[in-house]
């Protein structure tokens, strides 16, 4: 496996001034879930010059490259596309200025928080190299840029547009993820590594009022408040200590004026676990909850519940991922280890799911080593900038190279002659 990374080495050195310019071209024009129109075209003519055959809009934006070079395994190598609706504070000269207006209809800044303008760039980059050095490697190679991840949707709705039946069956399903380890690390684990999650609106109903005369109306801000505090206790008082639960309220809306009884409140939840049995009762508790409340207020109705996105658990096939390992330390050495599971979710495992596939996710390290180091001589790692965060500005040195060699090499631990 080292063979053929090293075989490819020159190319990976001469590729990064052309990864540099995408990335910071993807950064600076990023889009919103199902509008990545502009990155799918560029997505999509950078696979075709390399001798892809394309397929475009699948699940909306989604781009699919197939190559097949002779008898081989097929493996998938995946990546997201979409940025968040946030704003760009990274400070960098390329930072994002752009707005766009999201499903609800509102203008909202957007940027690459995330760091899914880096995954687009490191599969694009392995894919190019890979597309050039045909006589290193044998099978089929299947790279497949998703739209949607941040909503949970775009997985979902490639399989929906058949990418089951319209593409050969992967032997493995690889994807990775930016994260704020120390620039060139790269942490992986078999099992469980992600959690599941989901989202949802819950609508509480009242009776509207003049403020000063309260007897006659029904208060849905109460019942939903009460509501807000109580489901705290689903994870304190209803799973087992060791149980990986949270229930995070993070939005709560209602009402026009100080002295108006609204009719209506409305918050939106997310829960993430590790369990499906527990899943399911954390659930069911809170729609127990939400109707309790709503009835101990005297509602007028139940309340409403509206999934937003849910996400599956992301589990590492054991064998696949004991492949990924060894490839892995026998190119980075230490700079591979085994990571703890991390409490955000993905819709990645979808794929897998769809295709009866084994699959495995890791992440690379993108925070400037010196800064990392300095963290950890203060015990402030955890306060580092990571995704999701509007300070998130990746050192692209080393880690452009770390991303691309990582794809190289896990898809060489099979591909390779």
């Amino acid at each position: 496996m080292s063979k053929f990374i090293d075989q490819v080495a020159d190319s990976v050195a001469k590729i990064l001034p052309y990864a540099e310019e995408v990335y910071k071209d993807l950064h600076q024009h990023p889009e919103l879930s199902l509008q990545e129109h502009r990155t799918s075209k560029i997505v999509a003519s950078h696979l075709k010059d390399a001798g892809f055959e394309v397929t475009e809009n699948i699940g909306i934006t989604g781009v699919v490259g197939l190559m097949k070079n002779g008898e081989g395994p097929t493996i998938m190598l995946r990546s997201d596309m979409d940025a968040l609706p946030m704003k760009d504070e990274s400070g960098v000269p390329y930072a994002s200025k752009c707005e766009a207006v999201n499903a609800k209809g509102e203008t909202v800044p957007v940027a690459h928080t995330c760091g899914h303008d880096l995954h687009i760039t490191w599969l694009l980059s392995a894919a190019t190299i890979l597309s050039k050095h045909r006589e290193l490697w044998q099978g089929t190679l299947m790279v497949v840029f998703q739209p949607a991840e941040e909503t949970g949707e775009g997985s979902a709705k490639m399989i929906e547009d058949g990418m089951v039946t319209k593409f050969p069956k992967p032997d493995v399903i690889l994807g990775q993820h930016l994260l704020q380890y120390r620039a060139g690390k790269v942490g992986y684990r078999p099992g469980q590594i992600l959690t599941a999650g989901d989202s949802m609106l819950v609508r509480f109903y009242g009776r509207g009022a003049h403020g000063g005369m309260p007897q006659n109306g029904i208060d849905p801000i109460v019942m939903a408040s009460a509501a807000v505090l109580r489901l705290q206790t689903i994870v304190s008082r209803e799973v087992a200590p060791q149980a990986q639960v949270a229930v995070t309220v993070g939005e709560f809306h209602a009402g026009t004026a100080e002295n108006i009884i609204a009719e209506t409140a409305e918050i939106k939840l997310n829960v993430r676990n590790t369990d499906a049995k527990v899943r399911d009762h954390v659930l069911d508790a809170i729609k127990r909850i939400c109707i309790a409340e709503a009835h101990a207020s005297n509602a007028p109705k139940d309340p409403d519940f509206e999934p937003i996105n849910n996400y599956p658990l992301t589990v590492n096939d054991p064998t696949a991922t004991a492949t990924i390992a060894k490839a892995f330390k026998e190119h980075f050495g230490d700079d591979a280890f085994e990571c703890p599971p991390v409490g955000a979710s993905e819709d990645f495992g979808r794929f897998g799911i769809a295709f009866e596939s084994p699959y495995v996710y890791w992440f690379v390290g993108g925070t400037d080593q010196a800064k990392y180091d300095e963290a950890v001589k203060n015990n402030t790692v955890a306060a580092l900038p990571g995704p999701h965060s509007p300070f998130w500005a990746p050192a692209l040195h080393p880690t452009l190279r770390t991303g691309i060699e990582t794809m190289l090499v896990a898809a060489g631990a099979w591909l390779a002659k």
